[in-house]
């Protein structure tokens, strides 16, 4: 499963990727989102490290599901655009 994390650089967001960790769900690609600001950095999951990417990069990259912790905001922006791209 490809998974996002709207927002993984945020407190919320790691704490996210913290229990994602621990579920035991399998998640074969993490595609971690924020700010353009925050974008190119580096987070590691699971053993793998992966680049930060824009929202709109992420979307376009088609995950299986979309978590937000982006903020209330951004999330009640971009929630219904992934879900409307067929994104749980």
């Amino acid at each position: 499963m490809r998974i996002a994390v709207v927002g993984a650089t945020g407190l919320v967001g790691r704490k996210m990727l913290e229990v994602l960790n621990e579920s035991g769900l399998q998640i074969d690609e993490l595609l971690p989102a924020a700010s353009e600001k925050s974008a190119g950095m580096e987070l590691e999951f699971q053993g793998k490290k992966y680049i930060v990417r824009t929202i709109n990069d992420v979307l376009n990259l088609n995950p299986d599901a979309a978590l937000f912790s982006a903020g209330g905001s951004i999330s009640l922006e971009w929630a219904p655009i992934f879900a409307a791209a067929g994104i749980t």
